[in-house]
């Protein structure tokens, strides 16, 4: 029987802290998200998920606001590699579900393999892999702010053919 193990505080912020920013994206987006997921506090997700939790804990699936049958998952796969047979867990459950959009936050790269299986899905299920780019703590821009490792920040920039662009960073 295997054991479970307690994560360290500083991966179940960084879990938390994306789980929220995830949450704020699906709003963007226009899909049905409370803001008390929004503004749920590290104390509120312990007590939900505990120290012991799984990244596949984390897994969402949401509607959108103006229309119930539109919906999509949040997949936060275990393995830091995700590869085609995670891939193929995520598509299995979209197609039970009747679900036709997925965001698969990865720890790393997929694997070539894992990619070229996400192309071949590609017209009739619509994957996103968010990996967070990093900011190292020693940025300027990191420093100014005073951010600390582990947070996610939200970054705005002036664009000319989007009127903004919006990023986010991990700090390392």
């Amino acid at each position: 029987m295997a054991s479970e193990t307690r994560m360290s505080d500083e991966e179940i912020t960084r879990l938390f802290r994306i789980r929220r920013t995830i949450m704020q994206m699906l709003n963007d987006r226009g899909y049905l998200v409370g803001d008390f997921e929004i503004n749920e506090t590290r104390a509120e997700f312990l007590a939900k998920f505990g120290d012991k939790l799984r990244r596949e804990d984390l897994d969402i699936k949401k509607s959108k606001r103006n229309d119930n049958d539109d919906h999509i998952y949040v997949f936060f796969p275990n393995n830091p590699k995700v590869n085609i047979d995670t891939m193929k867990i995520c598509i299995k459950r979209m197609q039970n579900d009747e679900v036709y959009k997925a965001i698969v936050v990865a720890q790393q790269n997929l694997t070539p393999v894992a990619k070229k299986f996400i192309t071949e899905f590609s017209s009739k299920f619509h994957m996103e892999v968010f990996q967070l780019p990093r900011i190292q703590i020693t940025d300027p821009i990191a420093r100014y702010y005073g951010l600390k490792r582990g947070q996610v920040v939200k970054i705005i920039r002036p664009s000319e053919t989007a009127g903004r662009y919006v990023t986010y960073r991990y700090v390392v």
